[in-house]
């Protein structure tokens, strides 16, 4: 599919826009549907012939017979019974071959639907901002993309072909009705409306309830999504009852909706049954009554109630389709929620090199509630910087704002003299290598994710960046090696090593800038010394940028920045940073002066 950047879908847009490559199918669909539904209109015309001028004595007129006189006029068809018989079992036959091309052009557009959907969706998700995904839990993503999905694909494969269809089996009934009896005609279409109306009536009102259900399903996908990711947590802290409980809460509000939903549903349809129940004993009362009176025949009332037995299923049918259509419209508007939200600018990735300066910058992720204030520092090219500060101070919110994942809410922030906001995010991404707080694994092997990022580097690359994150001892231990399936989120591999498997992913980049945002917290101090030496020898020329609780792990960085409520408490190499006597001085203090034993605690905490 097309980008779809700078758009801005209608819910009709939308729908327009996901059926392309379809169309033509659904179309295919809906003419032999309506063949379908023409060949069902005729049959009923055939057995009245049959019963008023092959059985009783009625004169045959129009097109029965023309018809007729194809076979030697209604004398000839008399003696041969079969003919109306053959041709009843002829119009069945071309009617069953024209309803397999229907479903089957109808499943294959609604296939072809699906995947552009789905292929449409996710495209357009992998390229929304951070701040967008910050906002919306992934049940709810999830739930959007599955099952608002199939209730749109089911819409317009089958509701809205049923829609089609239903209008011109009406039409067409209704003309051949009138066209035989228009008193009677009346009768039969008298409920129509009234049957329709009391549909959208009833159905008007459960709008909200069907969106409610659907944001409260997303609810009950996003507590199952967050259980299962952090099962090993439930385990560890006993929360199994808990985590139970809280399900079974919100799966009952959720089921008690659909249980109000339904009440309301069988309200509807057990009066309109009633409503149906009395037309049809209505019609066949009063046509009885016109028969015996000769004002129309026997074959008339007996097409007259086979065109009303026809046309009251797909009439009935109506409030299910209505319904259909307003959980549709509800559905089509959660995902146009997601295929508006404005898209990250890519472009084309290029070089970067030079400084990195931030300039006064400032940044909030709620409005009034400011995370950043006023931080300036520079980073010279190949130089290292180390950041260190309490929990909540804006160490990592820096290395998002620079990694272009959210724009500053004031000042700049430059590298090599350009602005990030004039930097393609495609080429801040090439050359920036990120290693996040909490190092992400993907089902796999060990080899897959480490070259998630360069999937085309062979094994010796792959083995020389693991060896650089002091992993690859570790990895070469397993029995399967590099090949060692890691499970889902890197469940397999203890903390230290999913962390060391992230950077090396990272380093595998050979990116002219490297983040480490606390990616280190996990390794023993032995460890962390041995990863920035290799990285100091093998990665001397990249920008390094450091982030730790750890005071050793930025202690011999070139420069030092210390955050403290979102601003830059102190500033320095750690030599004048001890001399200041602050922040620095006290951290260095508290974790200088523990017992070994205690030392590992408080530099991870």
């Amino acid at each position: 599919m097309e980008n779809t950047k700078g758009k801005k879908f209608t819910k009709g847009g939308m729908l327009a826009y996901f059926l392309r490559g379809c169309r033509l199918l659904f179309a295919a669909s809906i003419i032999s549907g309506l063949i379908v539904t023409f060949i069902n209109v005729v049959i009923p015309q055939v057995i009245s012939f049959t019963v008023d001028s092959v059985i009783g004595e009625e004169q045959p007129q129009g097109v029965a017979g023309w018809l007729a006189g194809l076979f030697g006029g209604v004398q000839a068809v008399r003696g041969r019974l079969w003919v109306p018989a053959v041709a009843v079992l002829a119009l069945a036959l071309v009617m069953a071959v024209f309803q397999y091309c229907a479903l089957y052009f109808n499943h294959r557009a609604n296939q072809s639907l699906m995947r552009g959907m789905r292929n449409g969706l996710f495209r357009h998700i992998q390229r929304l901002p951070a701040g967008w995904h910050s906002k919306h839990s992934t049940g709810d993503i999830i739930q959007r993309c599955t099952s608002d999905a199939d209730v749109i694909s089911n819409f317009v494969s089958n509701q809205l072909y049923q829609l089609v269809r239903i209008i011109i089996l009406l039409v067409l009934s209704l003309a051949l009705m009138f066209a035989m009896d228009v008193e009677l005609a009346l009768i039969a279409a008298a409920f129509i409306p009234l049957l329709v109306g009391y549909s959208l009536f009833f159905y008007a009102r459960a709008g909200k309830s069907f969106r409610k259900c659907d944001e409260e399903e997303g609810v009950l996908s996003s507590i199952a999504q967050e259980n299962l990711t952090g099962v090993r947590v439930v385990r560890a802290f006993g929360r199994e009852r808990y985590e139970r409980d809280k399900f079974e809460k919100q799966n009952v509000y959720y089921t008690g909706l659909w249980v109000r939903i339904e009440r309301f549903l069988a309200a509807y349809w057990t009066t309109n049954d009633f409503l149906s129940a009395l037309q049809c004993m209505l019609l066949i009362v009063v046509g009885t009554v016109f028969c015996l009176r000769g004002q129309i025949t026997a074959g008339d009332l007996v097409a007259f109630i086979s065109y009303n037995t026809m046309l009251m299923g797909p009439v009935r049918q109506l409030g299910r389709i209505i319904s259909g259509m307003r959980r549709a419209g509800v559905s089509i508007g959660r995902i146009a929620e997601i295929m508006n939200a404005e898209e990250e600018s890519y472009g084309e990735a290029g070089e970067l090199s030079g400084d990195i300066c931030f300039n006064d910058v400032s940044f909030e992720y709620e409005a009034g509630k400011p995370v950043l204030s006023g931080v300036s520092f520079t980073v010279p090219q190949g130089g290292t910087l180390g950041i260190i500060g309490g929990t909540g101070s804006g160490k990592s919110t820096l290395m998002y704002l620079l990694d272009g994942l959210y724009a500053p809410t004031g000042g700049h922030i430059t590298i090599g003299g350009r602005d990030i906001s004039e930097i393609p995010n495609a080429t801040l991404r090439a050359n920036i290598g990120f290693v996040l707080q909490e190092g992400y694994l993907y089902t796999g092997t060990v080899r897959e994710n480490i070259a998630a990022a360069s999937p085309s580097d062979d094994l010796q690359s792959v083995r020389r960046a693991a060896s650089a994150a002091c992993v690859d001892e570790n990895v070469s231990s397993f029995p399967s090696g590099y090949e060692t399936v890691v499970g889902e989120r890197g469940v397999t591999l203890s903390g230290g090593q999913k962390q060391r498997v992230s950077i090396a992913r990272t380093l595998l980049r050979k990116t002219p800038y490297l983040i480490f945002d606390d990616s280190l917290s996990a390794v023993d101090s032995e460890t962390d010394a041995e990863i920035r030496s290799r990285l100091a020898r093998e990665y001397g020329s990249s920008t390094v940028i450091m982030i730790s609780h750890r005071i050793t792990t930025v202690m011999n960085a070139d420069n030092i920045i210390v955050m403290d409520e979102g601003r830059v408490a102190e500033q320095g190499t750690s030599e004048q940073l001890l001399a200041l006597g602050g922040i620095y001085k006290r951290i260095y203090d508290l974790q200088m002066s523990l017992p070994d034993e205690l030392k590992e605690g408080a530099n991870e905490g």
